[in-house]
């Protein structure tokens, strides 16, 4: 990341000093390929509601794509199927784009019956995987034992969201940690996050790895920034924002 007149270069050295990974989460192509160019994003996610905002038409023609945009980083590409048998199906296409490629299992269908069976036996045939949308640390207990044989997972814990229900995240994510201790070759993921104070919350609740969407990342310049400075911007946002719009009194 260069150093810009925003970004002191202090705040560089407190990313670089961040354990938890920042991983990219978004489908637009043009964004990827600006973030796939700063040495502080280690991997990359998306999903399906991602990507049809971003108006992609063709999912294995944009995954790949984005491939040849992000070296050997991880990404995970999730199944859209709510059937098992054709979520499996999707899953060992999907693998075959990469190595470097995860696949996103969700950790019910929609009819809420557990993806366990299914994660279990893609793990046991080396497929490694993201089981996503989990918010309990029950949740976390069955997925991990169902990750034991896997070659390398993550598990994606929904923090934004469980934020959202007036609950505090991080005990649930150190709760998560406990239980997935005993596998090294898992790790955690704080998704969803909805500020970019969260990303410094996982760092210091010992979480493996962050996911963000680009207008969070962006704000990784504003880190350390000097807060009279930015107070004063914003009563200039204000009083441009004014003036352009033609207010009169």
């Amino acid at each position: 990341m260069t150093t810009t007149s925003s970004q002191p270069a202090t705040a560089l050295t407190k990313l670089d000093k961040l354990s938890v990974k920042l991983f990219a989460d978004g489908a637009d192509r043009d964004g990827i390929a600006k973030l796939a160019a700063n040495a502080h994003i280690a991997g990359f996610t998306t999903n399906p509601t991602l990507m049809r905002k971003a108006g992609i038409a063709d999912y294995e023609a944009f995954a790949k794509s984005v491939l040849e945009i992000i070296g050997s980083r991880p990404i995970s590409y999730e199944v859209f199927a709510d059937d098992f048998d054709e979520m499996r199906r999707q899953a060992l296409k999907i693998t075959t784009w990469g190595d470097n490629v995860y696949v996103k299992i969700p950790v019910t269908n929609t009819k809420a019956e557990s993806c366990a069976a299914l994660v279990r036996e893609l793990s046991a045939e080396g497929v490694k995987l993201n089981v996503t949308a989990l918010m309990t640390d029950v949740q976390v207990a069955w997925v991990a034992e169902a990750l034991a044989a896997s070659p390398g997972a993550y598990i994606s814990v929904f923090a934004g969201r469980v934020a959202d229900t007036g609950r505090d995240p991080v005990p649930i994510m150190k709760r998560s940690l406990d239980i997935m201790s005993s596998n090294p070759k898992l790790e955690l993921i704080w998704a969803s996050p909805r500020e970019l104070l969260n990303v410094f919350q996982a760092d210091a609740a010992g979480v493996h790895v962050i996911t963000a969407t680009h207008d969070i990342l962006q704000k990784l310049e504003l880190v350390d920034k000097d807060l009279d400075e930015y107070s004063l911007d914003t009563v200039k946002m204000f009083h441009r924002d004014a003036v352009a719009a033609g207010f009169a009194l």
